[in-house]
């Protein structure tokens, strides 16, 4: 019987790779780039609103080449390193006034959706590099950030949602995913990987209503840029800094903490702080769109 392999989300036989060596013996001259783009045209592999997905078949190969299933062409430039953005890169502009208004007299707020490249997103990025404990590089992959503000037109909040974690005990058996099942439906998946209330901002349950209001939309605004939704949202939060009382009180869960090792540690001698583990369901089926789909 011919043997199998799940790598980024597809089931591949030997056969499969076989393909793509003799994809590579016939184009000797081709960069990985060039290869990773017509494997993922070969297979139609396509996003839901039918982008190619090159940048997983890229991912495919390094992972095959990894196993040892094949031998990729020498890399021709190396990939540029992101920098996350400096305080010098930012203006020195005096903070705003501060508000603390109760939330009612706030209302309504606006939850506006910023992406790359547009006025907005060059704020976004810039509170969150300059006031965020953790800074910001940009995020990789599918992604939506939202910049929140009052009826004055007052920026409140920045929140960024993208790609779950690749596996997490805790989580993983609380939705009740085998490895072969998370590889399928991971992308139905998003995590909460920045959420910030700018520092002259003291409005008692404001984070809390702000979860609402996105768990209310995400799921739609998903499936708009993407063409797919998301059925269940997570977050980790340092147990050291935050008590995670937004969350809990916008009926997250907290389901488990993480092992405190970071996402590069094959040898398990990396250590980073401990972190809850909460999540969200975004729909009352969401356990068989991510187990049964």
């Amino acid at each position: 019987m011919e043997q199998s392999f799940l790598i980024q989300g597809r089931l591949l036989q030997e056969s499969d790779i076989a393909d793509i060596r003799c994809l590579m013996a016939a184009h000797p001259d081709w960069s990985r780039w060039r290869i990773s783009i017509k494997l993922a045209e070969l297979w139609n592999w396509r996003t839901g609103v039918g982008l190619l997905k090159d940048m997983a078949a890229r991912s495919l190969l390094l992972k095959l080449e990894q196993r040892g299933k094949l031998v990729l062409p020498p890399r021709r430039n190396e990939a540029p390193r992101r920098s996350p953005i400096t305080t010098a890169e930012l203006t020195d502009e005096l903070p705003p006034a501060n508000i603390t208004d109760p939330l009612a007299a706030l209302q309504p707020l606006c939850l506006e959706t910023v992406t790359a490249g547009s006025t907005g997103y060059t704020v976004f990025s810039r509170y969150l590099a300059r006031h965020h404990y953790l800074g910001f590089r940009g995020p990789v992959g599918e992604r939506i950030a939202y910049i929140a503000r009052d009826r004055q037109g007052r920026e409140l909040a920045c929140i960024l949602f993208g790609a779950a974690a690749w596996k997490t005990k805790p989580r993983d058996k609380w939705i009740g995913w085998d490895a072969a099942t998370r590889a399928r439906r991971l992308p139905l998946l998003a995590n909460n990987s920045r959420f910030l209330i700018l520092p002259w901002v003291s409005v008692p349950h404001l984070a809390s209503h702000l979860l609402g209001r996105i768990a209310r939309r995400l799921a739609a605004d998903w499936q708009a840029r993407y063409g797919h939704p998301v059925h269940l949202i997570e977050t980790f939060v340092e147990r050291q800094r935050f008590k995670g009382t937004c969350y809990r009180a916008a009926n997250w869960t907290c389901v488990g903490q993480t092992q405190g090792r970071t996402r590069q540690d094959r040898t398990h001698d990396i250590s980073a702080p401990v972190k809850d583990i909460y999540l969200y369901p975004l729909a009352p089926r969401w356990r068989q769109e991510l187990c049964h789909g």
